[in-house]
């Protein structure tokens, strides 16, 4: 199976209460050698990857104001721009992937192209980039825009700006660099202008960065809806997914997959990588007191105002003490669904809702021994409903180390997982 790393540089990631935790380095996040060691754990974990989920703005829809978001700690109160500490990243760690996120709405296919190329190069063939739309007002009002574009605009946009950067990535052959002693430092013959002229960029190119080890970053995605599983089958290596249990993720699953052949794709050419939160504990009870007092501190109101956020929507308006209703959302519409099913199926009110959000965004949690885990990711794996995992802290910086040290190991025994990298680039991992 194949294992990834769910962070945000920042005080939360799936959990808003990690910044709480009394095992967690309050403040550390603000720190390189804090990320330092979550990087270097997860490396002598032999994961596919770590990688930075990221937002341009606080919240600002619940109650309509930055206050509450800030106040609380919720999910968008702190995030560091990734790239950089991937860089910083890169220099200290020998074969992890480093995925950062980067929107399509919000920034420019020529800047983007040179940043990966960068790290591409940097990490010697280790990128990845994870391709989002952005959805919320905030970013929208950040960036000069009145209102955040429609939700099929973002994703017409979107593949076009994939279009140009594969087209920029592409701009020079693997060839072209001579670096000769006569003198000559390129085969210009070998490096194209992309005279891109489309319904949203105008790009002439060549990009100015040789051809880096990958040729281009892995692509990343995690589009819920019908509209973000076609992006996702035409152009991801990995999607991440969001899914409360088997049978859900086997229809997720199933059907992503099968759209990859209408796009002149294999359906083993897209790796699925569900979200889980490990409670690893010496015992059954242990690990069960670990998950209590991790959700203990998910405040309902801490979870609403990220919910806000994601679905762009000012929750403070509805009743806390009832259920979430018919609302309509312009954010991200394949996790509101599931929250809706999730409610309805229940009976949640707004207010258990929120503390649901809170605790981890929907990502199912497991707890139990090493063995107790390791059973369950092979099971879900066995069934058709993961190729993997993307690994959730309840806590950082050491919040990788249990998962590490005990229910890695137990999966290499079993030989359902690497014992050792075999190459030095990404998509090596993932091909393996």
């Amino acid at each position: 199976m194949h294992l990834a790393a769910f962070l945000i540089a920042g005080n939360a990631a799936h959990s808003q209460a990690l910044w709480r935790h009394p095992e967690s380095r309050r403040g550390g996040f603000l720190e390189l050698d804090y990320y330092r060691h979550i990087a270097q754990t997860l490396e002598r974990g032999k994961f596919d990857l770590l990688f930075f989920a990221d937002r341009l703005a606080v919240s600002t829809r619940y109650g309509e104001s930055h206050r509450h978001g800030i106040a609380v700690g919720d999910q968008d109160a702190t995030r560091l721009d990734p790239l950089p500490i991937l860089g910083a990243l890169a220099a200290v760690t020998r074969h992890i992937g480093l995925g950062a996120t980067r929107s399509t709405t919000y920034s420019q296919p020529y800047s983007l192209a040179r940043e990966f190329a960068t790290l591409d190069h940097l990490s010697g063939g280790r990128a990845a980039w994870n391709v989002v739309t952005s959805v919320n007002q905030g970013e929208a009002d950040n960036f000069g825009l009145k209102e955040t574009l429609p939700h099929d605009v973002r994703y017409d946009r979107a593949d076009e700006f994939l279009e140009v950067a594969h087209k920029l990535w592409r701009s020079w052959s693997p060839q072209a660099l001579h670096l000769g002693a006569g003198g000559r430092y390129a085969d210009a013959a070998l490096v194209e202008a992309i005279d891109h002229h489309g319904a949203h960029f105008s790009v002439r190119g060549p990009l100015n960065i040789p051809s880096s080890p990958q040729g281009s970053p892995v692509i990343i995605q995690a589009g819920s809806s019908e509209r973000g599983q076609d992006f996702a089958a035409r152009w991801s290596e990995v999607v991440f997914n969001i899914q409360p249990d088997l049978p859900r993720l086997q229809r997720f699953y199933g059907d992503l997959k099968g759209r990859a052949e209408k796009f002149g794709r294999r359906p083993q050419d897209i790796k699925i990588l569900s979200a889980v939160m490990p409670f690893v504990g010496a015992s059954r009870a242990h690990a069960e007191e670990l998950r209590e007092q991790a959700n203990a501190l998910a405040d309902p109101l801490v979870g609403l105002s990220t919910l806000s956020s994601h679905m762009n929507v000012d929750f403070s308006a509805y009743a806390l003490d009832a259920p979430i209703g018919d609302v309509q959302v312009s954010g991200i519409q394949g996790l509101f669904k599931l929250l809706k099913e999730i409610s309805a199926e229940r009976q949640l009110t707004l207010a258990d809702a929120g503390r649901l959000y809170a605790q981890g965004v929907l990502t199912p949690q497991v707890a139990g021994t090493a063995a107790d885990v390791a059973d369950w990711l092979e099971h879900i794996v066995a069934q058709g409903g993961a190729d993997g995992f993307v690994i959730s802290p309840s806590h950082l910086p050491h919040g990788f180390d249990d998962f590490v040290d005990g229910v890695v190991p137990e999966l290499q025994r079993r030989g359902s997982f690497r014992r050792n990298y075999d190459g030095r680039q990404l998509r090596a991992h993932l091909a393996a």
